[in-house]
């Protein structure tokens, strides 16, 4: 009996100790602004088959953090829905990984005061990195904190590109 406790906190000392090891790996993907929204796009892309790593998407995010997509429901009307990190994970990660997903950023606006940045970013969505058309475009109004440490997703707001709401050009790269 003695041996299973003794085991048993080996067990699960080595699992905290792994837990924070990957923790502290990911601190990396959230030390400056330009690397956590690189690390925001580039963890949920990847070819069909290929896995996402779910635990960095989910250390992206501030505890309380929102998903937000807006658009025409089914019945014409706009609207908005408020999911979690987790929410986000169980409702489109296989769907990603089944079907393939590359959110490429286009252009960023960044706004920042203090603590708190407002970044509205330009993207274009494809099945497959080799894929030549975007299948989607549109933007991403991207909340984020920054706690001196660390930046934290604190939102992310949504609208895909449509007929009756074109991107403006002011948020697409020059064409210089």
């Amino acid at each position: 009996m003695k041996h299973l406790t003794v085991l048993t906190i080996t067990l699960l000392i080595t699992f905290l100790t792994n837990a924070q090891d990957s923790k502290d790996a990911y601190l990396e993907n959230v030390k400056t602004l330009n690397s956590t929204l690189e690390t925001l796009y580039a963890v949920i892309s990847g070819e069909k088959g290929e896995a996402r790593d779910w635990d960095l998407f989910r250390f992206l995010f501030h505890p309380d953090a929102k998903l937000i997509p807006s658009g025409k429901n089914r019945e014409g009307k706009i609207g908005a829905r408020f999911i979690t990190p987790d929410d986000y994970v169980n409702s489109s990660g296989n769907y990603l990984v089944e079907n393939g997903f590359y959110e490429i950023e286009l252009q960023r606006e960044v706004d920042t005061f203090g603590n708190i940045t407002q970044v509205f970013s330009t993207y274009e969505s494809y099945r497959s990195k080799n894929d030549k058309e975007p299948f989607m475009r549109g933007i991403n109004s991207i909340q984020l904190l920054n706690d001196g440490n660390r930046w934290w997703v604190l939102n992310i707001y949504w609208m895909q590109e449509s007929e009756e709401n074109p991107i403006p050009e002011q948020y697409l790269p020059n064409k210089n």
